[in-house]
């Protein structure tokens, strides 16, 4: 007979798994400082050890993936914040000093200590796989955790990469890393954690979340969404191009926190579409650049083309960026596209779109822009160009987002003394530097009683003294 539930054969090795670093956290619950730096600089030598085969094996998972395009956004990100977190560690873990409530009348101390929660999950996309299971590690490690990793079913090579290589670097009760056969992510998002980190998408974050709450774990959810650009009239629209551009073709637009769509002042948007063909061919002279990443595989292809032949067949204009040939089923590869007019109906503009391809949007107001962000949900990142400190702020305060790149886009992601994390529908909690190093603390308060407690002075039998204590107390 079939088993129903596909996660049932791949539960007890996740399970025994869990069960040896949870032992392992409860013979030693506070690893010291000089512990968890061993630990990051073990994550730093699996890393420059075996930087070619990484790139390499990336690139094999996605068919074709721009070498340099992981070397920065996976391998530098990644050693940049080591470095970051093991130079900010000693203050991140001493104990936070609290002011003392007035009925205790400053005799007794609060203070409050980040203390390791135990063992973290980490589920993680296909779209930047070495950064999104190394970059929460840092932290996970900062904070004296151990963690299991499961990796999509996308990163087979690097997932055998990983696996094969890891016990040189790490025991099985410090970090594991698990391949995607068949019902794995059900199984581990099951698994009673301290903490499940999940980068994803919003439907299969739902039912992440809904695992873990059968266990009452805390989960952090990095979504996505439909991210926004915004050119107000006051800013260089060439300049502007050449930034938007460059993030939303960047890994072929496979990046959550990519620009999903543009709104450009409407008397400007034929001037926007002829910088982005001068821009973009300068960058990628044909389908065939080594500089162009692919569509992950075909399924991803086949969506793509669809959204494009939906938005074309409702009316929208379809600009492709490069000349030549704009498609290649074969190696999943898609031309950068321009999409002018797409109706809101279309399926360009109703999901996130994940892909090479930029819908222009012109407008008259900025409220109009405005009202149209606020209708939907909550994007993950915001990215307004203007030069005008009363049309930021404004921006700023009335268009909600889980991130915001002020004059360009993504490289907010990057900065390590910032919060990276959703809000509403994009996602929930934070992780990246002293934020990510607290989600996975528990951040302990602890007080102090001293030898003499004021509290005694109000015990009962209550009396005319209480009546007046009470009163200024409340005064």
């Amino acid at each position: 007979m079939n088993n129903p539930d596909p996660g049932a054969a791949v539960a007890p090795p996740l399970q025994a798994a869990l069960a040896v670093q949870r032992r392992a956290y409860l013979a030693q619950p506070v690893p010291s400082r000089a512990e968890r730096v061993q630990d990051l600089r073990a994550l730093e030598r699996l890393v420059r050890e075996n930087r070619a085969a990484i790139c390499d094996a990336i690139s094999a998972d996605y068919g074709h993936r721009s070498r340099h395009e992981t070397e920065l956004t996976e391998v530098f990100s990644v050693l940049d914040g080591i470095d970051h977190a093991v130079a900010h560690l000693g203050g991140w873990m001493r104990p936070q000093r609290r002011p003392i409530d007035r009925v205790t009348f400053g005799l007794a101390r609060n203070r409050v200590m980040p203390q390791p929660l135990g063992v973290v999950g980490i589920i993680v996309p296909w779209n930047f796989p070495l950064n999104l299971s190394l970059f929460p590690l840092i932290c996970v490690f900062a904070a004296g955790n151990r963690a299991m990793v499961k990796l999509s079913e996308n990163s087979r090579h690097l997932a055998a990469l990983l696996i094969e290589k890891l016990p040189t670097y790490f025991p099985p009760d410090k970090l594991q890393i698990f391949d995607e056969t068949g019902g794995v992510g059900i199984a581990f998002s099951q698994l009673p954690f301290d903490h499940l980190l999940f980068t994803g998408s919003g439907a299969t974050g739902r039912a992440v979340m809904a695992a873990a709450a059968q266990n009452l774990c805390p989960v952090t959810l990095e979504l996505g969404g439909k991210a926004p650009a915004l050119v107000c009239d006051d800013f260089p629209l060439e300049t502007a191009a050449e930034r938007i551009l460059h993030v939303k073709y960047l890994n072929a637009g496979q990046i959550c926190t990519s620009v999903d769509h543009v709104w450009v002042p409407r008397a400007k948007v034929d001037d926007f579409v002829v910088l982005a063909r001068r821009i973009v061919p300068a960058r990628y002279p044909s389908l065939a650049s080594p500089d162009l990443t692919s569509v992950i595989d075909a399924r991803a292809y086949e969506r793509l083309v669809g959204v494009l032949d939906d938005a074309r067949v409702r009316g929208a204009t379809v600009i492709p960026l490069l000349p030549g040939e704009a498609f290649d089923r074969v190696r999943h590869r898609i031309a950068p596209h321009l999409v002018l007019n797409a109706p809101p109906d279309s399926l360009l503009m109703q999901h996130e779109i994940f892909g090479p391809i930029l819908p222009v949007l012109g407008y008259d107001t900025l409220d109009e822009v405005v009202q149209s962000i606020q209708a939907g949900p909550r994007p993950l990142a915001f990215y307004p160009f203007s030069h005008d400190r009363k049309t930021l702020d404004m921006l700023l305060e009335r268009v909600m987002s889980g991130g915001v790149t002020v004059n360009d886009a993504l490289w907010h992601v990057g900065q390590h003394d910032l919060p990276f994390g959703g809000v509403g529908a994009s996602g929930m909690g934070h992780y990246h530097g002293r934020e990510g190093f607290e989600t996975f603390s528990k951040m302990r308060p602890v007080f102090h009683q001293s030898r003499l407690s004021a509290l005694k002075l109000l015990a009962p039998p209550y009396g005319r003294f209480a009546d007046r204590m009470i009163a200024w107390l409340t005064r």
